[in-house]
Formats: C-alpha cells, sequence, structure tokens
C-alpha cells in the first residue's frame, strides 16, 4: 500500500485507538464506519484487518511481528486487504502483503491490486475437469491420476516424503508450462531456503511464486498465507493458465488459526479449534477447480498437505479436509520404513476426478496394476504364517516385486506419462524386469524415433492387451540400449 496513516486518516475522517493488546489481536475503539475484512492502518506504520464487530470496539488482526501498544492512532482504509500481483512475480518470494522477500524488485507500477479473501466462483464459471495432470511420479499417474482443477489432499506422517512429491509434481508442471505457486505457512526458515535453491538448481524459477511465511513470523500472518497463494493464482488463472497451487501445511494453518480465535475469546469446540474451521477451510479450497475463461479453460489445481499422527488419518483437521478435496494421497509410514519410494499406499489413496481425465488404456493399466498389487500384498501376509506357497504365488511375488522396482523412485526425478505407459506394457509382457528406468527416460528425451514410435504407441492403443501384443512383435527396438 503506497499511501500512510495521514493519507487514509484525512481520505476517511475516522480516528480510533487501540484500548487492549493481546498478542496479534486488538481492540480498536472510535471507528464508527468500518466494516467487517477492511484494512486499518496504524499510526506505527502496521496494518490490520478487521475481524469482529462489537457494540463498543471492534477486533482488528495485526499484520506484523512488531507489536502494537496501547494508546496507538489507527485509521481506515475504507477498501478489503489487497495486495499487487502481475507476471513481475515470477522467480520471486513474497510475503502476505506482496512484499518482495527474494529476487529481483521489479516495479511496483505495473502490478494489479487484487483481493486477498473473495467469494469462491460459482459452478456456472466452472467446467467439468477433462486434462490429465502429469505428476511424473508413476505410481501417482497410473493408480492415483489427478486431473487439472483437482483438489487432492497429501496427507502422511512427518518426514515420510509428501514434501518431496509436490515438488516433484512442481518440476513436472513447470516445465509443460504452467505456473507454480507454493505456499509456505509457519515453515522453519531452513526449509524455505531449501526450497528457493530446489527451484534454481532445477531451473524452474521463472515458472514459480513463492509466497513464504516462517515460523518467526507473526500468527496472523501465517494464517493469511494461502489467501494470498490463490490470490496470486487467481491473477495468472484470469490470464488463461493452468496453475498449480501447493499448500505447505494446512495442519500449521489450522493451529495458528486456533491460536488466533482462543485470543479472540471464540468459543472451542473439539480439539479446542473453533467452530468455523471447516467453513474456513473449505471456502479456502473452492477457489479451485477448472474455470471458463473466455473461449478456453484455465485451471487452479490445489494440492493441500495436512500431517497424520502415526498413521491416524482419523483426526478432527484430516478428516475435515478429506471431506471437501477430490481425494487424497497417502503417505504410509510402514511403507517408507520398508524403503519403498514413494511411500505411497494405493489402497488408501484416493482420486475422485482423475479417473474421468485417463484414456481406456490408462484406466485398463491402473486396474491391472492395482490387481497385481492387491494379490502381492495377499500373498506376503501369507509368508508371515510360513505358509508353502505355489507356483502361481510365486509368479505373483516376483511379479510383484517388479512392480515395486518400478514403482520406486528417486527424489527429483519425473518421468514422462507416455514412457510410463510403454515400461508398463513392457513389464507385463514379461520382457523388463522393472529396474533401470533412467534410460529409457533418457532415450525417449534424446532419441526422436523413439520418442515419436513411443507416442504412436500410446495413441493407437486403446486396451493393455492390444498394446503388449505390439510389443512384442518387436521387442530388440523397445529395450535397445544402443547409444542415442
Amino acid at each position: 500500500m503506497k499511501k500512510g496513516f495521514k493519507d487514509y486518516l484525512e481520505k476517511t475522517g475516522e480516528v480510533g485507538y487501540v484500548t487492549r493488546v493481546v498478542h496479534e489481536v486488538v481492540e480498536v475503539a472510535g471507528l464508527p464506519g468500518v466494516n467487517l475484512s477492511e484494512t486499518v492502518v496504524f499510526e506505527s506504520g502496521q496494518l490490520g484487518q478487521v475481524s469482529a464487530l462489537e457494540n463498543e470496539a471492534v477486533e482488528v488482526l495485526v499484520l506484523s511481528k512488531k507489536i502494537v501498544k496501547g494508546g496507538t492512532k489507527v485509521a481506515r482504509t475504507g477498501k478489503k486487504l489487497e495486495i499487487g500481483v502481475g507476471e513481475e512475480l515470477l522467480g520471486t518470494m513474497i510475503d502476505v502483503l506482496g512484499r518482495p522477500l527474494s529476487g529481483k524488485a521489479k516495479h511496483n507500477e505495473r502490478l494489479v491490486n487484487y483481493p486477498v479473501d473473495v467469494l469462491p466462483k460459482g459452478i456456472g464459471d466452472r467446467e467439468r475437469i477433462s486434462r490429465p495432470l502429469q505428476t511424473g511420479i508413476v505410481l501417482v499417474d497410473l493408480l492415483v491420476p489427478l486431473g487439472l482443477g483437482q483438489r487432492e489432499l497429501v496427507m502422511g506422517d512427518r518426514k515420510t516424503g509428501k514434501s518431496q512429491l509436490v515438488m516433484q509434481t512442481v518440476m513436472s508442471q513447470a516445465r509443460k508450462g504452467s505456473i507454480c505457486v507454493f505456499a509456505a505457512i509457519g515453515k522453519r526458515k531452513t526449509d524455505i531456503m531449501k526450497l528457493q535453491n530446489f527451484l534454481k538448481k532445477e531451473d524452474i524459477a521463472q515458472k514459480t511464486v513463492v509466497v513464504a511465511a516462517s515460523a518467526y513470523d507473526s500468527a496472523g500472518e501465517i494464517w493469511m498465507t494461502p489467501y494470498t497463494a490463490f490470490t496470486v493464482a487467481e491473477y495468472f488463472r484470469d490470464r488463461g493458465e493452468d496453475v498449480l497451487v501447493v499448500l505447505d501445511d494446512m495442519s500449521t494453518h489450522a493451529q495458528f488459526y486456533r491460536e488466533l480465535s482462543l485470543l479472540s475469546r471464540k468459543f472451542p469446540g473439539r480439539d479446542s479449534y473453533p467452530g468455523d474451521i471447516f467453513s474456513i477451510h473449505s471456502r479456502l479450497l473452492e477457489r479451485a477447480g477448472n474455470f471458463k475463461v473466455g473461449e478456453r479453460e484455465a485451471a487452479i489445481t490445489c494440492l493441500p498437505i495436512v500431517e497424520s499422527v502415526m498413521g491416524d488419518i482419523t483426526g478432527y483437521i484430516s478428516t475435515n479436509l478429506m471431506s471437501m478435496t477430490d481425494g487424497h494421497i497417502f503417505f504410509d509410514s510402514d511403507f517408507f520404513f520398508r524403503g519403498r519410494r514413494p511411500a505411497i499406499n494405493p489402497f488408501m489413496s484416493v482420486t475422485r476426478v482423475g479417473h474421468q481425465t485417463q484414456t481406456p488404456l490408462l484406466r485398463d493399466i491402473g486396474q491391472v496394476l492395482l490387481e497385481l498389487m492387491s494379490n502381492y500384498e495377499k500373498t506376503q501376509s501369507f509368508l508371515k504364517f510360513g505358509a508353502e506357497l505355489g507356483e502361481n504365488s510365486r509368479q505373483v511375488l516376483v511379479m510383484g516385486n517388479k512392480l515395486l522396482d518400478f514403482f520406486n523412485q528417486p527424489p527429483e526425478a519425473i518421468m514422462n506419462l507416455n514412457v510410463q505407459i510403454i515400461l508398463a506394457g513392457l513389464l507385463m509382457a514379461g520382457l523388463w524386469d522393472g529396474t533401470v528406468t533412467g534410460k529409457m527416460v533418457e532415450r525417449y528425451d534424446q532419441d526422436a524415433e523413439f520418442r515419436k514410435a513411443a507416442d504412436e504407441m500410446v495413441t493407437q492403443c486403446r486396451t493393455l492387451d492390444f498394446m503388449i501384443s505390439e510389443l512384442r512383435k518387436n521387442p530388440q527396438f523397445w529395450l535397445s540400449e544402443k547409444p542415442l
């Protein structure tokens, strides 16, 4: 905001005084015309947002770590909180008020003001989710597919690979030309620095915007982080571009909202969370979707992250978010300690709209792979009892081990969807053992003849059986490791 306290005081003619201070929540008297969610300016320079209206005073959330003292003068701005957005934000890290924290500072005159908290668009402005979102992660793209505009919850215990999955997805989407907005909600500064370094290392920083509020910032700033991220995403959506929004993580967001609510003396509910936590999160996530923008579609895909404790997905915030999203990807700590990477449990993961974006071939492959994995897990359970296995059971175990090798994907490695399909066909045709996928990826990227043949194979085949028969006609071509 370019104007200061004196400018707004002259404009509105109303001045208030801070009468009570409780950390980031202050009580202000003397603003009779103020509205809910209006932005106010303190004499000391901080900004605040009106969070509640009372008979004799208003409650204001201070959006600054600097403490406001009692008796400080307050002026109205007459408008809700806005931030400046534009192409200049690409490649930068900003705070919740849109101020650059890193990257080259651009001319703010070129930025457009967008409101931070808006009413989500209705169904009349939306389209059916019909385009696939490629994460580059084999297990997700084949078994738990996502669509552009989907809201997919990423959940699991701490340090099981959730952030790694979203970073691989960001890398995949940025390289395909999508805009990626990453909301770091109350993260450690070292984690934020690692994120920055990752984006620069993979050369995708110019397609990303990071909205960061560290654990050292105020509760108000941390709570506003996902709202600012969606505001940035909506600017690029209105320009007709697809956007991926990552909210890391919503558990922290809920905890800080609980803190603010308790400071505001709101009545606590389950686990001391306020009763409107469901409404807060559902209204926020409704800003994602597949939208009509002129004559075309533009999607905001959202990947909120939530932490579980000891694999328990029945927590209050977890179940709330599960009920308002289009599915969830569950990271199983047992799988993680067995060495599976990514440690996703495909049997406990759900995608409600992803399958409708798939081709018949992809749906066929997903069903077969899931059935093979299910048989493998059942057979593994028999081994715990020392049961003797027949030939069929041994074959199930052999195929299951090959699938695990196929799904095992190193960090920061992504794979084109057509390569995934060809490899899955070769695996189930018995022509490949599931290991060393990097050579196929490299060959697809560098060998134009191989890439054309793979793309044509995927386009022409409508069923897995037909593709397997086609692959068996010339296995040497598909498995060749000759120099490119």
